[in-house]
C-alpha cells in the first residue's frame, strides 16, 4: 500500500512537471528561487555557473571561494560579468563575518561588495560590530543580512536573537534565516519567518531528518522541516527576497539532491499558487 508521504511525493512531482511546462524555470514568479554558491564549494567558479543553470535558477548568492576578497578591482569586475553571462543576477554575497572592530576591516568588506556589483551582503556580525556595519550600511547603500547559526553561535544563535539587535537601526539591516540552524534552537520556523517581518531581507533553505541534528540534512522534502508552511508565510507576508538554497551535502556531486531540492519546491509553490 502507498504511504502518505509517497502520495504527497507523487502528487508534488506532478505539479512540478506542470509548473516547469507553463512557468519559467525560476520559480514561482511571486517568489524568487536561487542557489548559494557554498553549494558548489569544491567547484571552480566556471564549474558552479555552469551548475546554476542547469539547475534553471536565476539568483545567485556567492560565496568567497567564488570570488575572493583578496582579488582586484579588475578581477571583482570581470567575475561579475561572468556571472551575468550566465544569465544569473547576483543578489548577494557572504556570509561574510565582520566581527573584528577594526572599521578599516569593515570597510574592506562593503568596498569589496560594492566593486562587485552586490546590493546585499549576508553578514556575521556581534553586537559590538554592529553599529559599524550599520554606518556603511548607509554610507555604501548596501543591504546586510545577519545570518543566524544554531546553538554553537555565541552572537545571534536565532533570527529572533538578530531583530531584537537591530530593531532601531536602519531598515537595510535586516536578516538571512538559516532555517537548519533556525529549527535547533527550538524556535517554531513558520512562527520565526512572520516574527522577521519586513526585516527579513534573505532566506537559506535546506532540509533535515532529525530537527535538533544538523548532521541529517537531506534533499528538501526528504526531511521534516514545515517547508510549504514556510513558502505560504512568506507569501502571505510578501516577501520580496530570495529562497536560495544551501545544499550543504554531498559536497562532490551535489546537483542531482539539489535537482530534487528545486523540484519539491517548485511543486509547492504551483500547489500555493493553485
Amino acid at each position: 500500500m502507498p504511504t502518505r508521504r509517497s502520495l504527497i511525493s507523487g502528487s508534488l512531482a506532478a505539479s512540478a512537471a506542470l509548473a516547469a511546462a507553463d512557468t519559467p524555470r525560476t520559480g514561482a514568479p511571486d517568489l524568487k528561487l536561487g542557489v548559494a554558491s557554498y553549494s558548489f564549494r569544491e567547484f571552480q567558479r566556471g564549474a558552479m555557473l555552469r551548475g546554476a543553470k542547469q539547475l534553471g535558477v536565476k539568483y545567485l548568492s556567492v560565496k568567497e571561494m567564488h570570488l575572493p576578497y583578496k582579488s582586484t578591482t579588475e578581477e571583482r569586475a570581470k567575475a561579475a560579468q561572468q556571472i551575468k553571462a550566465a544569465g544569473l543576477e547576483l543578489t548577494s554575497g557572504g556570509v561574510i563575518y565582520l566581527l573584528n572592530e577594526d572599521e578599516a576591516d569593515i570597510r574592506f568588506h562593503f568596498q569589496y561588495a560594492k566593486e562587485c556589483g552586490m546590493p546585499m551582503i549576508i553578514i556575521g556580525p556581534s553586537m559590538k560590530t554592529l553599529p559599524v556595519i550599520e554606518r556603511f550600511v548607509k554610507q555604501y547603500d548596501i543591504k546586510a543580512a545577519i545570518h543566524n547559526h544554531g546553538p554553537e553561535d555565541k552572537h545571534f544563535p536565532s533570527c529572533r536573537d538578530a531583530i531584537k539587535a537591530i530593531k532601531d537601526m536602519d531598515s537595510r539591516l535586516g536578516v538571512c534565516i538559516d532555517i537548519g540552524h533556525e529549527v535547533r534552537t527550538g524556535n517554531d520556523l513558520v512562527e520565526s519567518v512572520a516574527y522577521c517581518g519586513s526585516r527579513l531581507l534573505d532566506f537559506h533553505i535546506k532540509d533535515l531528518k532529525v530537527a535538533n541534528d544538523r548532521n541529517s540534512q537531506c534533499a528538501v522534502g526528504d526531511g521534516i522541516l514545515p517547508i510549504a508552511g514556510m513558502l505560504r508565510q512568506m507569501k502571505k507576508m510578501n516577501y520580496q527576497g530570495n529562497v536560495l538554497l544551501e545544499y550543504e551535502i554531498n559536497a562532490d556531486e551535489p546537483l542531482p539532491g539539489m535537482q530534487k531540492s528545486f523540484a519539491f519546491m517548485r511543486g509547492v509553490l504551483a500547489g500555493l499558487n493553485a
